[in-house]
């Protein structure tokens, strides 16, 4: 029985780890694949938006402040 459990619980950690990172590949291609559907369909443009990349009315404040001094 202890033979069992020596092996069989690293074998349970392994597994879980692998079922752990096949969770998140999959998420992050279907992360992908929608940030992808959402530049196809808005275009170019906003597509920086929906990954955060885009400007927002504090920075576009930022920006007229440096211009401005």
């Amino acid at each position: 029985m202890e033979g069992l459990q020596q092996i069989g619980v690293p074998v349970l950690g392994i597994l879980a780890v692998a079922a752990l990172t096949f969770y998140a590949v999959s998420f992050n291609e279907l992360r992908e694949k929608s940030l992808e559907n959402l530049s196809e369909k808005w275009g170019d443009e906003d597509s920086d938006r929906a990954r955060g990349f885009g400007s927002s009315k504090s920075t576009g404040k930022k920006a007229k402040r440096n211009q401005s001094n």
